[in-house]
């Protein structure tokens, strides 16, 4: 009977973890200079984008985002879950630049 339980529960789990999946953080767009990331202490991302007031860390699997270093854009971007941490920044998965 334990052994069943314990079935119930993973399978639980594992159908609540995949549905999360389903519903992805929506983009927003965010407007800034690029920066590379340099070295933080926090560890994360390949750059940063500096607003008034603010920054955050960014990555993106589909942009080269070295060509729109020092660069005033305009990005549609993701919160990456999980983050911040280390008393970091958000991070931001990039879709889109436009400068």
């Amino acid at each position: 009977m334990k052994f069943f339980s314990a079935i119930g529960i993973f399978l639980l789990l594992a159908v609540q973890s995949s549905c999360g999946s389903l519903n992805p953080e929506k983009s927003k767009q965010y407007s800034g200079i690029i920066k590379p990331a340099g070295i933080t202490t926090y560890q994360y991302g390949t750059h940063r984008l500096e607003t008034k007031g603010a920054f955050y860390a960014l990555r993106s699997d589909s942009i080269d985002l070295e060509q729109y270093e020092d660069q005033k854009v305009k990005i549609t971007a993701t919160r990456i879950k999980g983050y911040p941490v280390d008393g970091g920044p958000v991070f931001l998965e990039v879709t889109k630049v436009k400068n």
